[in-house]
């Protein structure tokens, strides 16, 4: 993915070389819009086959939202949060039987997490500290619309994404 990253951004750069920003600024950019739009196209082709099309595009929706509020960990490598996030999104899907049960507890978990440790920006993410309370009051908000919602793959998605904030606890921001 890095390599044809690289050979758009030349391209970009060589069409209009004074109006762009550097290289290194737009293969940055571009490796995240095209990995994120890996990580769908491939998770929804995996929901498709397997039937889980809408179930699939609502694990992956409920995670992103989520995920912008509240942050979280970051895998060292693209390819590994490729995998990660993939195998995550197609999964919980298929896995919501093992917790119709149990939703009430997840989502009390992940609502007990939001409350406690969002947000959890990445450092790179610049993120001014008078947003911490707005972005915790969104996810907060997000976590307890489920109660009403009532969704095995929202809460399974939520559940997933509170243990990124969790994780690791030594990197988090003073608030």
């Amino acid at each position: 993915m890095s390599h044809l990253t690289f050979k758009i951004v030349e391209l970009i750069k060589k069409s209009n070389p004074e109006q762009t920003h550097s290289i290194e600024i737009m293969h940055y950019a571009l490796s995240i819009i095209l990995n994120t739009l890996f990580i769908i196209i491939t998770s929804l082709c995996i929901g498709g086959l397997t039937g889980q099309l809408k179930e699939t595009f609502l694990a992956l929706f409920s995670c992103m939202l989520l995920r912008m509020s509240s942050g979280g960990v970051h895998l060292k490598s693209a390819r590994s949060c490729n995998i990660v996030s993939i195998f995550i999104c197609s999964l919980i899907p298929h896995i919501t039987y093992l917790i119709h049960n149990h939703i009430l507890w997840i989502n009390l978990f992940s609502l007990l997490v939001m409350i406690l440790c969002a947000p959890n920006p990445d450092a790179n993410a610049q993120i001014p500290k008078e947003w911490y309370l707005g972005l915790k009051i969104i996810s907060i908000i997000l976590v307890s619309l489920n109660f009403w919602i009532h969704s095995s793959v929202i809460g399974l998605a939520f559940l997933v994404q509170s243990f990124t904030v969790i994780i690791p606890l030594q990197r988090r921001p003073i608030k």
